[in-house]
């Protein structure tokens, strides 16, 4: 398995209960900036595979954005998220800024980035401090 698979994996099984990521938080906490799209593919080639809470991943408009698959369906996405207090409304949108999970230092620890790369991605981490 591939060293980015993997961090995607750890990334999303650390969303807490009742918050969502985006794609694109979910890359720069798994050490690639501009890999949204395939923690898409990562999550989408999961399926069935690794228990993973992927329904906390959404696009970075707060829009469910799935495609949908064998199992896993926009539906079951937004029922998912509804079960865990998260507002959706019938178009699969979300206010993303009032449920976005945001990470502590203790999060990044878990991660076990180098500093070098701690450093780069500081003032990208919405709301938070990493030092």
């Amino acid at each position: 398995m591939s060293k980015f698979r993997n961090y995607v994996y750890k990334v999303v099984q650390k969303i807490p209960y009742g918050k969502v990521v985006s794609y694109g938080q979910v890359a720069l906490y798994a050490g690639a900036p501009r890999a949204a799209r395939q923690v898409g593919w990562v999550l989408n080639q999961s399926e069935g595979k690794v228990d993973l809470p992927w329904w906390r991943v959404v696009n970075n408009a707060g829009r469910i954005s799935i495609k949908g698959n064998r199992y896993n369906t926009p539906d079951l996405q937004r029922k998912l998220l509804r079960s865990e207090g998260v507002k959706v409304d019938e178009e699969f949108n979300l206010d993303i800024e009032s449920y976005r999970f945001r990470p502590t230092e203790k999060f990044f620890k878990s991660l076990n980035h180098d500093e070098e790369y701690l450093e780069i991605i500081d003032p990208k981490i919405p709301f938070s401090k990493i030092h």
